[in-house]
């Protein structure tokens, strides 16, 4: 983990330096906010920022915000200040506030809950365990590599095993969502630019390219890349050098890509939606997460795992998961697979009530899946008509059902039918695009197209976290 620390606080900033370097992060300090904007800019890079509250933290965090540095921010004040400092710093964007003289357990509290970053995969299930021995074998190598499976199944975890058990351990990761970030700027994301390059570059930024030089680039999101991009990525990796937007000679690096999807990128290049040398570039070793589903074994000491996280996150007493509970979990087919399952043992330490915890806490997203019945057989054929019976007893086969769902769809055109399938799939969603655009069957790409088009027209579309 990097720590950037901003200020000094009468000494006690370097005290927590002190205790995070004991707890292995690499810490790095400056005086001002402009220093450490500057040492953001210039590529090395922070997991967490602490940022004395005396200074100017709106300014950062706005700062920051405007040049897309994604760093979760710490505001440190001594103890004994005003509490409305402590809140006001929380509303200028600071993620936590952290009270001084340090106490190590708070600050290794704080470093683990903002940054996360964990590279243990749990796991018991031979089917992991397939995946584990595979990734120990090609780790300390160079090779790209291709993760690809489901939503939710731990595609990062896996990304930053890889880096830690690689050659590369003591240089950066530096992850980069390529679905997240707007066409338009993705380039200069990671690539870098010059000042003045567009407007709103009003410094020079170093890419995540650079950022991650000496250390490992996970492309997350890969398949969602804008076609014109992957060419300049292709030559990045096949030169090891990159252009900066708006710069006038090429920059060297030294990195090592991983990459992630959930889309079946050999069908993306038959579409012509991914270029094919990209993808052999990409793929020079895959490995293939199993879904949840597919890791039965798995599942009890996963929900173990974070029901003890969340218990000692939110301070609450410690309690066991039933014998029913777990049989529950066992039988579930997890379509969010590990993210789901991690949701749901939050919720069920939230309502648990008495010694353990029983089904009557278990919320699932969606209802277990149940054997189909068994189709009737047909009936035999009418002696007073001479017409087949059909299921419901409608003549030529005609159900009922179906009949009044193709008379609610006749007369509206198939642009109004697609219109009403992606906005009420965004809104079951709860307006997340990526897990809309993986049910719908389309990019991300297009579907923010789409949305874009609906807005325009005047159309309500579901915001991050409406129904």
């Amino acid at each position: 983990m990097k720590l950037l620390i901003i200020g000094t606080l009468e000494g006690h900033m370097t005290t927590a330096s002190q205790i995070a370097i004991k707890r292995g992060a690499k810490v790095a300090a400056v005086d001002s906010i402009d220093q450490g904007l500057e040492h953001l800019r210039n590529g090395k890079g922070a997991d967490v920022v602490l940022v004395d509250v005396r200074l100017n933290l709106e300014r950062f965090c706005k700062a920051l915000e405007s040049e897309r540095i994604n760093t979760p921010v710490v505001a440190c004040g001594i103890e004994g200040t005003d509490a409305a400092t402590a809140a006001g710093a929380i509303r200028s964007g600071a993620k936590e506030y952290l009270p001084l003289p340090p106490d190590p357990d708070l600050i290794a509290a704080v470093l683990e809950a903002v940054a996360e970053e964990s590279t243990s995969i749990i796991h018991r299930d031979p089917a992991t365990q397939r995946v584990i021995k595979l990734a120990d074998q090609i780790a300390p190598s160079d090779a790209s590599v291709l993760i690809t499976g489901q939503s939710g199944t731990g595609k990062e975890v896996m990304a930053r095993y890889l880096h830690a058990k690689s050659r590369r351990a003591a240089g950066s990761f530096v992850a980069v969502n390529c679905a997240a970030i707007p066409e338009n700027l993705l380039e200069s994301e990671l690539f870098g630019h010059e000042k003045g390059a567009f407007s709103g570059a009003i410094a020079r930024r170093v890419g995540k390219f650079e950022e991650a030089n000496g250390g490992t680039l996970l492309l997350d999101e890969v398949s969602e890349m804008d076609p014109r991009l992957q060419a300049k990525l292709l030559r990045a990796i096949q030169e090891r050098e990159i252009d900066r937007v708006g710069g006038s000679k090429p920059v060297k690096v030294d990195v090592r890509i991983l990459a992630t999807s959930n889309r079946n990128l050999q069908e993306s290049v038959k579409s012509g939606d991914f270029r094919e040398d990209l993808y052999y570039r990409l793929n020079v070793v895959n490995l293939s997460l199993p879904s949840l589903a597919e890791r039965p074994q798995d599942i009890p000491l996963l929900a173990d795992h974070f029901v003890k996280k969340y218990t000692e996150a939110n301070g609450m007493p410690v309690r066991a998961l039933s014998a029913d509970a777990k049989a529950m979990l066992q039988t579930y087919h997890w379509p969010g697979n590990v993210r789901e399952l991690e949701n749901t043992m939050h919720r069920a330490v939230l309502l648990a009530g008495g010694d353990e915890i029983g089904t009557e806490a278990i919320m699932l997203t969606e209802a277990p899946q149940q054997a189909h019945a068994s189709t009737p057989a047909p009936k035999p054929a009418s002696e007073s008509t001479g017409m087949d019976a059909a299921p419901g007893g409608m003549p030529g086969g005609v159900d009922p059902a179906a009949d009044a769902n193709a008379v609610g769809l006749v007369g509206r055109t198939v642009a109004d039918v697609e219109r009403d399938l992606i906005i009420d799939t965004l809104g079951h969603c709860l307006g997340n695009r990526t897990h809309a655009a993986n049910i719908l069957g389309i990019s991300i790409r297009t579907l923010r197209n789409k949305l874009k088009q609906y807005s325009e027209e005047g159309f309500a579309v579901p915001a991050p976290g409406e129904s």
